[in-house]
């Protein structure tokens, strides 16, 4: 049965960044001569005050280091979220991990079309042969069950030079406080521990039905106070941690306005 959570203000960050390119919302972190650009963005941002309207999030993140050489690989990934805003995945299929195991892209959506939630792309480094490789492909995102919880599924598919499927789950957790939703991810080795995943961009968002009515995976307010048409809020707190120990630490603030009620002046 589906689940029925509260979770960021723009709901769902979910790993971090989209657009990387030096546009508004993005954050850059750096540790010694590695540097993280994260950034995640939501549409539409004029919200209204306090009942939920549907949102689409993207968010996605690039790791990449000063000198040129290739980035440790990202292990875990633990964001904290502001615990308004909600996420809704009752009346939507959910994927097991199992059947995305050793799949492409277009199996995977055979099998688990009907729960699929956001898509985008990602970039990976391999080393082979010494010599660092660039690939691309499409990634997917699917509603799931994590350890018992409600979560995600990451789908990663490399086609060349070998065929490498990587499953990342994305496991929803709550805690009381003004960041009440935790995402956290175990980032899987990829290719034998010979290559890192350094640019992932995901669009999360869908609108569905179940029982008659009209849903939204994600929605959201603009809480802001009384006579304010907006505000600034606490989006989330992230650390990253990578291979060899490193961990990276970072806090995102965001905008919204308030949605004005129809007929109003």
């Amino acid at each position: 049965m589906g689940t029925r959570r509260r979770l960021a203000t723009v709901a769902l960050l979910l790993f971090a960044a989209a657009a990387f390119a030096a546009v508004a919302n993005a954050e850059v972190i750096q540790s010694g001569d590695v540097r993280v650009n994260f950034l995640a963005k939501f549409t539409p941002t004029t919200l209204p005050r306090e009942t939920p309207a549907p949102i689409t999030v993207e968010v996605g993140g690039k790791i990449s280091t000063t000198d040129g050489s290739t980035p440790p690989a990202l292990r875990n990934l633990w964001v904290e979220l502001n615990s308004a805003g909600r996420i809704e995945s009752t009346g939507l299929p959910s994927c097991a991990p199992s059947l995305l195991q050793s799949t492409d892209s277009e199996s995977a959506l055979a099998r688990c079309g009907a729960a699929k939630v956001g898509d985008g792309t990602f970039q990976a480094q391999l080393r082979f042969g010494g010599k660092p490789l660039l690939v691309k492909g499409q990634a997917l995102v699917f509603n799931s069950t994590v350890g018992g919880r409600p979560g995600m599924l990451i789908h990663i598919y490399i086609a060349e030079p070998a065929r490498v499927t990587l499953v990342i789950p994305l496991k929803i957790s709550h805690k009381p406080g003004e960041f009440g939703t935790v995402l956290t991810a175990h980032v899987p080795t990829l290719v034998g521990g010979l290559g890192s995943v350094t640019d992932l961009r995901l669009r999360i968002g869908r609108r569905f039905e179940y029982r008659g009515a009209r849903r939204s995976y994600l929605s959201a307010a603009c809480a802001a106070p009384p006579g304010f048409p907006g505000g600034t809020f606490s989006f989330a707190r992230g650390t990253f941690s990578f291979e060899g120990g490193l961990s990276m630490h970072l806090t995102l603030t965001r905008n919204c306005q308030v949605r004005k009620p129809a007929g109003s002046g």
